[in-house]
């Protein structure tokens, strides 16, 4: 006997069985063929042929494999089958896992991003160093190490510093000058003046120095004039260094210096201008803004102030995704940042056939004080830093506006999970792949 083909159903359904018989009597071929709608639930055995019995029997086996089987791996949460990470509900704020004990798990909304971005926001250059963006160039001030020359003038008859004829410097015939040996400001902050002593000079512009010098020479010589020229600037800088063709110190001028005119002196940027960061020190305070930002807006290209450093990094940010996602990668970003939108767009979008919209999550080490944590008391790892899960719900249109105004950090790790049709499809996919083998070999040893 050979049974050439079968069709499997719930015991309480309908079996239909196409077969042929093989050197058989003609009552027992009808007879088979009798049982071509067969109810398993309410006939037995007993009206069919022989061979009959022991082909149902494999079936019952087979039925027990193909369907009994998969229900208990089912409940038991089908660890066995292949997955890219974990499910929306794994994920589930009210969880009380012990793995997710110490992890917040935040549902994104407008509040929640709205209050990330007031918390990451930096302050501007222009706002920082308000007294640094003004456009009024300022006067020259003299420092310690500068070194600076003097020039008298007095009215004839010249009696303080003698009398003469017009100088190599060509001075009008009449008025007699006297141009003292260039000196350097010392560590006291002063120079040196006949007739006048000791005159202070740093911290000073030029004008003030002049003023000084004839103020003490008043009542000594004849009408005295002064001037007073900076020679060799010393304290007057800015150093810039970091990324840059040449790191250099920039002497500051009365025009007023600004912060890319300094990136320029320097050579400019080694990198890309949308992966670099510029930050500037100026005493305690320390600001930074991407390259973007200064360039783009006028405001933040503040004038410079002496002793200011500026400092240009290369900050190749990015993020990881992984999951359902249209490709799994480290993705770099601008120094400018990315919303959630745009990441989702980079990484090709979710995945139609196996992403759960519902179950977008990025992971991130927030600050303690990033905002009110609802599970208390907080757990920080060894930076003191918070371990959060976001999760974002693209089920609801309302979210694509949130995910506009949620922005990555550096290091993010977004992951999209699978829905659970598609975790049932894969498992169905290896029952298959086990159970038609299966049912092959019970039909070829027949």
């Amino acid at each position: 006997m050979r049974y050439a083909s079968h069709v499997f159903l719930m015991p309480n359904l309908y079996v239909k069985i196409d077969a042929t018989m093989q050197n058989q009597p003609t009552q027992q071929s009808k007879a088979f063929m009798h049982a071509h709608q067969l109810n398993l639930k309410s006939h037995s055995f007993r009206h069919l042929p022989p061979a009959l019995p022991d082909y149902f029997s494999a079936c019952r086996i087979m039925v027990f494999g193909v369907l009994v089987l998969p229900a208990l791996l089912l409940f038991s949460g089908c660890s066995i089958v292949p997955g890219s990470g974990f499910l929306r509900g794994d994920a589930d704020p009210k969880s009380t896992s012990a793995n997710l004990s110490r992890i917040q798990i935040i549902d994104v909304d407008e509040a929640v991003a709205d209050q990330l971005t007031a918390q990451r926001r930096s302050k501007l250059f222009s706002e920082a160093f308000s007294t640094l963006a003004s456009n009024t160039p300022r006067s020259q001030v003299v420092g310690q190490g500068d070194v600076i020359e003097v020039s008298v003038w007095e009215a004839p008859p010249a009696s303080l510093f003698g009398a003469g004829s017009l100088d190599a410097r060509g001075m009008i015939s009449g008025v007699r000058a006297t141009t003292l040996p260039e000196q350097m400001v010392n560590s006291e902050g002063t120079i040196n003046v006949p007739f006048a002593g000791k005159v202070p000079a740093a911290g000073q512009t030029l004008q003030a120095i002049e003023a000084e010098i004839v103020k003490r020479l008043t009542g000594k010589a004849n009408q005295p004039e002064a001037l007073v020229r900076l020679t060799k600037n010393s304290s007057s800088n800015i150093t810039i260094v970091g990324e840059v063709t040449n790191s250099t110190r920039v002497p500051l001028t009365p025009g007023g210096e600004r912060l890319l005119d300094a990136l320029a002196a320097a050579g400019g940027v080694r990198q890309p201008v949308n992966k670099m960061t510029i930050q500037l020190t100026r005493g305690e305070n320390v600001y930074a803004l991407p390259l973007d930002t200064i360039i783009r807006d006028p405001k933040q290209n503040i004038v410079l102030d002496r002793g200011d450093v500026v400092t240009a990094f290369f900050q190749p940010l990015s993020f990881t995704a992984l999951g359902a996602t249209g490709k799994n990668e480290e993705i770099n970003f601008e120094t400018q940042g990315i919303s959630l939108a745009q990441a989702l767009a980079r990484t090709g979008g979710l995945r139609d056939e196996r992403s759960d919209p519902q179950g977008v999550f990025i992971f991130r080490f927030e600050p303690q004080n990033a905002m009110a944590w609802p599970k208390q008391p907080v757990a920080t790892n060894a930076d003191g830093r918070v371990a959060v899960i976001y999760r974002i719900n693209l089920r609801d249109p309302a979210s694509f506006f949130v995910a506009q105004n949620f922005q990555m950090n550096n290091k993010d790790v977004l992951y999209v999970s699978n829905s659970p049709i598609a975790e049932l499809q894969k498992f169905l996919n290896v029952l298959f792949s086990v159970a038609y083998p299966l049912l092959n070999v019970v039909q070829v040893t027949k």
